[in-house]
Order: C-alpha cells, then sequence, then structure tokens
C-alpha cells in the first residue's frame, strides 16, 4: 500500500499569492505525489497486486474563496488518480482519493501557509474564510484515528471505493454539489446536446 498524504494548504486570493508560493504548493501536494506514485507503480505492477491511497481535500467537492491554489492541486492529483485508477485496474492494482473534511489535526495551526500579499478588496471572501479557518483549530468536527481506521478498512475490503469522502461535513457537502450540479446539468441540457453534428453524431466516445 502507497499513501500519498505530505502536503500543506496555502490561503489567499488567487492574486495575492506569488509565483513561488504557487510553484511550491503544487511542486509538493502534486509533483511529489506523482513521483511517489511513478517510483513505486513498477514493483506493484510487477508483483499484481497493491494499492494507493492518495489523501485529497474537501476543497476539491466544492472550492472555498482563498484556497484556489490547495484547491487547484488538490484537484490535479485526483484527475491524475481517477485516469491511474482505469490504467492499472487491469493489472490488479486500486486506486482510493480520500476526500476528508476538516478533522483536528495540525493542518490550520502548522500547515497553512499565508499569501505573502495583501489587496484589501478580498477581505470579505478569501480574507473571511481565512479567518473562519484559524478559529477552528483545535475545534474540528472530524477524529483522525476513526479517519485512519476508515481507510484501513475500506483499502482492505474486497473492492474499495474509488473515492472515500470522510466526515458528517464531507459528505453533506458532496451531497449538496451533486445536487447542484444535476441542476446546471439541467439548464443547460438542451444548449449543450445541440453542439453535436446532425447527421452522424460522430464516433462513440470512451466512457
Amino acid at each position: 500500500m502507497v499513501v500519498n498524504n505530505a502536503g500543506y494548504g496555502l490561503i489567499g486570493a488567487l492574486e495575492e499569492c506569488d509565483d513561488e508560493q504557487i510553484a511550491r504548493n503544487f511542486e509538493t501536494n502534486f509533483f511529489g505525489a506523482l513521483r511517489v506514485i511513478r517510483a513505486a507503480l513498477p514493483i506493484l505492477r510487477a508483483q499484481r497486486r497493491g494499492n494507493f491511497v492518495n489523501i485529497s481535500a474537501a476543497a476539491v467537492i466544492a472550492n472555498y474563496p482563498g484556497f484556489s491554489i490547495y484547491g487547484a492541486t488538490k484537484w490535479a492529483l485526483e484527475g491524475a488518480s481517477e485516469a491511474l485508477a482505469a490504467e492499472v485496474r487491469p493489472l490488479g492494482l486500486k486506486v482510493t482519493i480520500v476526500q476528508p473534511g476538516p478533522f483536528r489535526t495540525e493542518f490550520v495551526s502548522r500547515s497553512l501557509e499565508r499569501a505573502t500579499g495583501h489587496v484589501p478588496d478580498y477581505d470579505v471572501s478569501s480574507g473571511k474564510f481565512r479567518r473562519l479557518l484559524e478559529t477552528m483549530s483545535g475545534r474540528q468536527p472530524g477524529d483522525p484515528i476513526k479517519a485512519a481506521d476508515a481507510i484501513i478498512d475500506a483499502v482492505a475490503s474486497e473492492n474499495p471505493p474509488l473515492r472515500l469522502v470522510l466526515g458528517k461535513y464531507a459528505n453533506d457537502k458532496a451531497r449538496r454539489k451533486l445536487a447542484s450540479a444535476a441542476r446546471e446539468l439541467d439548464a443547460g441540457g438542451a444548449a449543450g446536446l445541440a453542439t453535436d453534428f446532425a447527421a452522424d453524431g460522430g464516433a462513440e466516445a470512451p466512457r
């Protein structure tokens, strides 16, 4: 089993983060995980068994103001993980993406970098979210020990889920997101469906 849990947050509006901060956050949260996966793949592929557990974030379910970069790194990891799961499934390997809500770890107090810039116009959006995070440290509803047990149980099962959503907050958030996405799809359905060639519909796309 390979667990990609290394990572840290970057809080600040997109305009407030500097290039070095953005590159460093991607280097750790996305490229670091990718390097670990690529290093382990030949070993797991040769033995035709193994699991990858990639820790994502609730920011991927629906992102927050101030988490544009951090959320983007986790979106990138999830996109790669989805394709990886399809690539290695015929080889006996499995991938699980973990989407945790707020758990009582040191993420907010120790693993959250602040943007170097400050633009007062964003105080009402990303600034508000940053202040909220600072009040949550040590008061998050999620129990890390129970989260670890849930991950172990899921990965040890015969058919581990592609996504494992942890905590009531993240589960509620995921259900709201799915309902919102369904409404958006219905609202734009006619216009979206009308964009195919009328005659033959083209080649069948992969599902």
